[in-house]
């Protein structure tokens, strides 16, 4: 027998929603996962709509949701999949632009509402930024209301066209555990000896090796470190397209940078670091900024996106692209302990204030009661 939601008068059935995702970045499917065990857990009826492989990677059929295959694509075979899937839904969610365009496709025609989230920005140029945008418009004027995990995506929702577009309460669910401060002082000579950082001071940077991230502009900082005594480290954790390049450039010009690759201890990299760095040329909720906060480690970061407003006064701010601003922040603070420690204060603070898990579902399931509850007759 099907629970019955807490939201739902007696004898109704639960609220069954569908929650679609492309099987993107981690940011969203950690988000939709935690999303729907919290409304699991209030009895409401989930579907997700994802890749196999994305409920392989983050147990949606786990947390009690049932779980629907649907290709990434927006070919009609998908977009057939997923509308059957949408059969008798109260409401269907959308994570991310593709995804949000393949929900609008499979509900042309239906009254279903359409709840969209903007976790982040396309990045594109040229011929297919035209046709992101185009698809921005689509997705929008469909949508009953469009929510923005940052106030520059909900302001360019409104731009676009949306209805109602609002500030989405997000948390960082699932996140790397940051490691306790004593267990930091026990893996922090040891991970420092694995990179090869004893005796100096060891930079860390986490994304993806992709050219929005910035990190041309870090190895032109890193060139400013080679005349400090003694030399930092810089190690970056991630991997993507413009691997070779970078690894060019750091052997061409002996800069004290290393590739990582991908890593699954980031906590533990954290924890034996000095400064994070984030160079992004935009950043919506940026996973390595939230998580540095909760580590206390000092970030320096670029002003972009919803970067201020997620760090407010936590971290070192510096224009995107200014390279000697860049290496100047991470100089200063080297040769600054008490800035250093104002910052690992400031960022406990500043993370204690992000949305929980709980307030995250609360605003969503108050959103899913507005637009499902029964309008009186005029």
């Amino acid at each position: 027998m099907s629970p019955v939601s807490s939201n739902a008068p007696h004898g109704q059935s639960p609220l069954r929603t569908v929650q679609v995702l492309g099987g993107g970045n981690a940011g969203s499917s950690v988000h939709v996962r935690s999303l729907a065990a919290g409304l699991v857990a209030r009895g409401v009826r989930v579907t997700v709509c994802a890749p196999a492989e994305a409920d392989r990677a983050y147990g949606f059929s786990g947390v009690g949701a049932d779980h629907v295959h649907v290709p990434r694509s927006s070919d009609p075979g998908s977009v057939a999949a997923l509308r059957a899937a949408c059969t008798d839904a109260d409401l269907v969610h959308a994570h991310g632009l593709h995804a949000s365009f393949r929900a609008a496709l499979a509900l042309s025609g239906r009254s279903t509402p359409l709840v969209v989230t903007w976790h982040n920005r396309a990045q594109a140029e040229g011929a297919r930024g035209h046709l992101l945008r185009m698809l921005e418009r689509r997705v929008v004027r469909a949508a009953a209301v469009v929510l923005g995990t940052t106030s520059d995506l909900v302001d360019r929702a409104r731009r676009t066209g949306a209805r109602d577009a609002r500030l989405a309460a997000v948390a960082l669910p699932g996140t790397r555990q940051p490691v306790d401060q004593d267990e930091a002082e026990l893996l922090r000579p040891k991970v420092r000896a694995e990179l090869g950082a004893m005796g100096r001071p060891l930079l860390i940077a986490v994304g993806s090796l992709d050219r929005h991230r910035g990190y041309d502009h870090l190895l032109d900082a890193a060139r400013a470190w080679r005349r400090l005594d003694p030399v930092p480290l810089l190690v970056v954790a991630g991997e993507g397209p413009l691997r070779p390049a970078l690894q060019r450039r750091i052997e061409d010009e002996e800069l004290p940078v290393r590739l990582l690759g991908r890593r699954d201890d980031v906590s533990e990299l954290l924890a034996a670091a000095d400064l994070a760095l984030l160079p992004s040329s935009w950043e919506s909720r940026s996973v390595l900024a939230q998580e540095a906060l909760h580590a206390r480690v000092p970030l320096v970061a670029t002003a972009v996106g919803g970067v201020p407003d997620l760090v407010g006064d936590a971290a070192e701010l510096v224009a995107y692209g200014d390279a000697r601003a860049l290496a100047a922040a991470v100089v200063r603070l080297l040769d600054d302990p008490e800035r250093c420690a104002e910052l690992r204060e400031r960022g406990a603070r500043q993370a204690a204030s992000w949305p929980t898990e709980d307030e995250t579902v609360a605003q969503v399931l108050s959103v899913y009661d507005e637009l499902t509850q029964p309008r009186p007759l005029p």
